[in-house]
């Protein structure tokens, strides 16, 4: 089994893969950034556990980070449940995509391997949407080249701020659909602004990704904390992909490795 991880700035997502790619499970545990080697061994093994997966079936293991400080614990709790080696996403690793960027080492990792993956199952051109802490668009060109993207703050992340800053704002949670798109109460009319705001903002940078590729109807690829209330607020299509970064590491480890 390849055991593939994405370390993420607010979730440690991982999944076990057979060698020709069928995915066993998938798992999400919070990233602590000051979880211990301890702390992660404990809860990925009973993750294990929980979906049936042994650790001695792990023979490869693949990790991408955005969380420098949480990489090393996070090797650290691999090498306590096998001595399978251990591949990084990074520089020397070959994806298959071209970065147009212009220092190509600034690309985070689950990013790479979102845009790997979208291209397996899309044609390009097309937009690559990862929603953690930070939204990201990215815009990948006829030829498969990474163009650029861009970056903003995740709903999850302004309704947060907006909630800590202000005194009589509450909490709302934005997996359901707002009751209507004029509120009749402050948490009716947060509900509504969190979600038809992001759903928005989204159609807007869509559209103008779209006219930056020279296409249209370029499909957008989306995965990570992407709310449905949100994907069904957006004017334009969006498919969603849970594993998609997942299947992308999956992707890059069967590019390197050598068996």
């Amino acid at each position: 089994m390849l055991l593939a991880f994405n370390i993420g700035n607010s979730n440690l997502t991982f999944g076990g893969y057979t060698p020709d790619g069928k995915l066993i499970f998938s798992a999400k545990i919070y990233a602590d950034p000051v979880a211990s080697a301890d702390e992660l061994t404990y809860k990925i093994i009973n993750m294990l556990a929980l979906y049936g997966a042994d650790p001695l079936s792990i023979r490869w293991v693949i990790m991408a980070s955005v969380v420098p400080a949480l990489t090393p614990r996070l090797r650290e709790a691999v090498g306590r449940m096998t001595q399978a080696p251990v591949m990084t996403v990074g520089p020397g690793l070959k994806s298959g995509v071209r970065i147009r960027l212009d220092n190509p080492a600034q690309l985070g990792g689950e990013l790479l391997c979102a845009v790997v993956a979208a291209l397996k199952h899309t044609s390009p051109p097309l937009i690559v949407l990862n929603m953690d802490t930070a939204t990201t668009l990215l815009a990948v060109d006829e030829s498969g080249s990474l163009l650029g993207g861009a970056i903003l703050p995740g709903p999850q992340l302004s309704l947060a701020a907006l909630v800590k800053n202000t005194a009589q704002l509450p909490q709302v949670e934005l997996e359901a659909a707002p009751k209507a798109l004029l509120g009749a109460n402050t948490s009716d009319c947060l509900h509504s602004g969190i979600v038809n705001g992001t759903a928005a903002m989204l159609d807007g940078m869509v559209g103008r990704f779209r006219r930056a590729l020279h296409c249209p109807d370029a499909p957008v690829i989306a995965t990570g904390t992407l709310p449905e209330s949100v994907r069904q607020a957006c004017g334009c299509a969006v498919e969603y992909r849970e594993t998609l970064i997942l299947d992308g590491l999956y992707a890059i480890w069967l590019r390197n490795v050598k068996r």
